[in-house]
C-alpha cells in the first residue's frame, strides 16, 4: 500500500502536466503513451490489447483522472512488484513530463536552481508530502492581478507570502515594493464572483481594508487562498513556519506507522502461532477421524456378530417356546394344586411373622435383662473393690499392731492405751466391713434375681426358636441349622461361676469373723483371717481375677 501511494504521487504530477488546457482531462492518445512508458519503467509485461481497447478512438473525448484510475489500478499498479524496477527511472519519467509545465526559467533565461537540483527537490517533496491524493503544493510567491484602492484599476503584481504579511512588488525581481497586507487572526479570505472582465477572483479582508485579487485559473486561486488561510492560522497559533508544523505532523505519522507496523508484526506472529495451533488441531482431528473410522469398522463387525447371535438366539427361543407351550398345559394343571398349597403357605407365613414378632420382643427383653445384669455386676465389682480396700487397710492395721506388740513389750503400760485405740479403730473398720457385707448381700440378691430373669428369657428364646423352626419346616425343607440360643455378647458362664465361688469364700470369711467377735476372741479372729487369706483356693481364682 505504501508503494502504491508513492507511485501515485509522481503519476499525478505527470497526469496534471499533460492537462495543457487545465480542464482536468487528458486526451486518450497522451494517456496511451503515458501507460506504455509506465509499463516499460515499472517492468510490467505489456498488454497491447487492453491498451488499445481502453484508449481506442471514439466520441468520448478526453479522460479525467477519475476515469483513468480504474485502468491504472487494474493493469499497472496491481501488477507492480517492489524491487522489480528502478525507482529513479520511474521518477525521471514523471519529472520529464512535470518539468515541461512547472520548471521554467525566468524572463532573463536564468533559473534559481538547476534542472538536476529541481528534480531532487521534486523527489524530496513527493517523499515528505502528505499521503493525500491529489497533492496540493502550497505556493509562497507568484503573479496575481490586484485591484487598486484609489484608481480602482487592475495591475499585475508579484506577491510573496509570509506568515505575518502578504507583500506585493512590481516584478519578480522585488526591487520596487508597492505595498504589504498585514495578516492576523482577524483577517480572512473569501472567494468572489467574476466581474469587470476578471475571473477566478478572491479578496483578503483585514480590519482596515479589503484587497481584491484575481488568479490566472481556478487551481491557482485555490492554492493561494489555501496558502493565505494557512498563514492566518499559523499567525493565530503563534507559529512562524509551516514546515515545522508539517515536520511534526510527518514525525507523528511516522511514529504512528511504526506503531502500526509493530502491531501488524505482533498480529502476524500471533496469527502464525494460531496457524500452527490450527495445524496441530487438524492433525489431532485427522487422528481422531482415523480412530473413529476404525471404531466404526469394529462396531460394524460387532453389529454383524451380534446380528448372527441374535438370529441363533431367536431360533433357539422358538424351539424353547414350542417346548414351553407343551409345558404350559402341564403347568396349568399343577397351578390349581399350587394355589391351594400357596394359600396354606400364606397362612403359615402369617403365623411365622407373628411368631417372629414375639421372638423379637423376647430377644429385646433378654437384651434388657442382660444389660440389667451387667449393671448389677458392675456395682458388685465396685463393692468388691471397696471390700478389698477395706481388707488391705485391716491387714495394714494388723501388721502395725503386731509391730507395736513386738517393739513395745517392755512398754506394755504405755502401749496399752495405744492398743485400745487401735482396737477401737479395728472395731470401726469391722463395723464398716459389716456395712459393706450387708450391701454385698443386697447386691447378691439382685444378681440372683437378674440370673433368674436371664434364665427365664433364655428359656423363652429357646421355646420360640423351636416353634419357628417347626413352622418353617413345611415351607422350605433343607438342611437343619442348629439354633444357638440368643445370648448377650461377652457372657461367660465359667467366669460367673468363678465370681460366685469367690463371693461364697468371702461370705464364709465374714461369717467366721462375726462369730469370733461375738465370742470375744480377737486374736483367733486375726489368725483365722490370715490363714484364710494366705491359703489360696485351688479350685477358685482370687478376687483380682474378677
Amino acid at each position: 500500500m505504501e508503494l502504491r501511494a508513492e507511485l501515485l504521487k509522481s503519476i499525478w504530477y505527470a497526469f496534471t502536466a499533460l492537462d495543457a488546457e487545465k480542464s482536468g482531462k487528458v486526451s486518450k492518445s497522451q494517456l496511451k503513451v503515458l501507460s506504455h512508458n509506465l509499463y516499460t519503467v515499472l517492468c510490467i509485461p505489456h498488454d497491447p490489447v487492453a491498451l488499445e481497447e481502453h484508449f481506442k478512438d471514439d466520441d468520448d473525448g478526453p479522460v479525467s483522472s477519475q476515469g483513468y484510475m480504474p485502468y491504472l489500478n487494474k493493469y499497472i499498479l496491481d501488477k507492480v512488484e517492489e524491487g522489480a524496477f528502478v525507482k529513479e527511472s520511474f521518477d525521471e519519467l514523471c519529472w520529464t513530463l512535470t518539468a515541461k509545465k512547472n520548471y521554467k526559467p525566468n524572463r532573463n533565461g536564468n533559473s534559481v536552481v538547476s534542472h538536476e537540483d529541481a528534480f531532487k527537490l521534486w523527489c524530496l517533496f513527493n517523499f515528505l508530502s502528505e499521503d493525500k491524493y491529489p497533492l496540493v503544493m502550497v505556493p509562497d510567491e507568484g503573479y496575481l492581478w490586484k485591484k487598486g484602492h484609489l484608481r480602482r484599476n487592475w495591475s499585475e503584481r508579484w506577491f510573496t507570502l509570509k506568515p505575518s504579511d502578504l507583500s506585493y512588488y512590481v516584478s519578480e525581481e522585488r526591487k520596487e515594493k508597492k505595498g504589504s497586507i498585514s495578516l492576523d487572526r482577524n483577517s480572512c479570505v473569501e472567494i468572489l464572483p467574476d466581474k469587470d472582465g476578471k475571473r477566478c477572483m478572491f479578496c483578503v479582508k483585514t480590519p482596515s481594508r479589503t484587497y481584491e485579487m484575481s488568479a490566472s485559473d481556478t487551481r491557482q486561486r485555490q492554492e493561494w487562498t489555501l496558502a493565505i488561510q494557512m498563514a492566518i492560522r499559523l499567525q493565530a497559533e503563534g507559529k512562524k513556519s509551516l514546515h515545522k508544523d508539517l515536520k511534526q505532523k510527518r514525525r507523528e505519522q511516522r511514529e504512528q506507522r511504526e506503531r502500526k507496523k509493530a502491531a501488524k508484526e505482533e498480529e502476524m506472529q500471533r496469527l502464525k502461532q494460531l496457524q500452527e495451533e490450527k495445524e496441530r488441531k487438524l492433525q489431532e482431528l485427522e487422528l481422531l477421524k482415523e480412530a473413529q473410522r476404525q471404531a466404526e469398522l469394529l462396531l460394524h463387525e460387532e453389529e454383524e456378530r451380534r446380528q448372527q447371535q441374535h438370529e441363533e438366539m431367536q431360533r433357539t427361543l422358538e424351539i424353547q417356546l414350542q417346548e414351553a407351550e407343551k409345558a404350559r398345559a402341564n403347568m396349568q394343571a399343577e397351578m390349581v394344586l399350587k394355589e391351594a398349597e400357596a394359600e396354606r403357605q400364606r397362612k403359615r407365613i402369617t403365623e411365622l411373622e407373628e411368631m417372629q414378632q414375639r421372638l423379637q420382643d423376647a430377644l429385646h427383653q433378654e437384651v434388657k435383662a442382660r444389660q440389667d445384669e451387667e449393671a448389677v455386676r458392675y456395682a458388685q465389682a465396685r463393692l468388691l473393690n471397696e471390700e478389698e480396700e477395706k481388707l488391705k487397710q485391716l491387714m495394714k492395721l494388723k501388721e502395725e499392731q503386731e509391730e507395736y506388740i513386738i517393739r513395745t513389750q517392755h512398754e506394755k503400760l504405755v502401749l496399752k492405751q495405744e492398743m485400745e485405740n487401735k482396737s477401737r479403730f479395728l472395731e470401726e473398720a469391722q463395723q464398716q466391713l459389716e456395712e459393706v457385707r450387708v450391701n454385698r448381700e443386697r447386691v447378691d440378691q439382685d444378681v440372683m434375681l437378674a440370673q433368674r430373669k436371664l434364665q427365664q428369657a433364655s428359656t423363652n428364646v429357646k421355646h420360640w426358636n423351636v416353634q419357628m423352626n417347626r413352622l418353617m419346616h413345611p415351607i422350605a425343607p433343607g438342611e437343619k441349622r442348629t439354633m444357638v440360643s440368643g445370648g448377650f455378647p461377652g457372657f461367660n458362664p465359667a467366669l460367673l461361676s468363678r465370681r460366685d465361688s469367690s463371693l461364697k469364700l468371702k461370705q464364709n470369711l465374714e461369717k467366721k469373723k462375726s462369730d469370733a467377735m461375738k465370742n470375744g476372741s480377737k486374736e483367733n479372729l486375726n489368725g483365722e483371717m490370715e490363714k484364710q487369706l494366705q491359703a489360696p483356693d485351688k479350685d477358685h481364682p482370687s478376687s483380682e481375677t474378677l
